[in-house]
């Protein structure tokens, strides 16, 4: 059976990236554990585009859904909204969730592909 491989593209306002991305660094720890789970990149644009791409790769599709559907997906997407309301509060930056001061990320598309070739070094 071939790896399942999702890009949750996210929209990123100029200013708001260093934010996004420590968002992530504090729900390090989430996902890893999770049955099926193979690799987590957070990749940041570097040229001609605002989009960051969350990049995971599962066992399978079952996986990954049983991980969507879990508790510690609601869980991490729960304490990221909380986070960047006390941030509108406060005045500090946004969230990667929807808050009173507003999201790091403005839009989200999820893209998924199934790994047909991989190639590692020294392979």
């Amino acid at each position: 059976m071939s790896s399942v491989v999702k890009f949750n593209v996210l929209t990123v306002p100029e200013g708001a990236g260093a934010t996004l991305e420590e968002r992530f660094a504090k729900r390090a720890g989430l996902v890893e554990n999770q049955p099926g789970f193979e690799e987590f990149q957070l990749l940041r644009p570097v040229e001609g585009t605002d989009k960051y791409l969350v990049y995971t790769r599962w066992r399978s599709e079952e996986d990954f859904q049983n991980w969507v559907n879990g508790q510690a997906f609601q869980h991490g997407h729960a304490q990221a909204a909380k986070e960047a309301q006390e941030e509108g509060r406060t005045g500090h930056g946004h969230g990667h969730g929807h808050g009173h001061g507003g999201p790091a990320a403005t839009g989200s598309e999820l893209w998924g592909f199934e790994v047909i070739q991989h190639v590692k070094a020294g392979s």
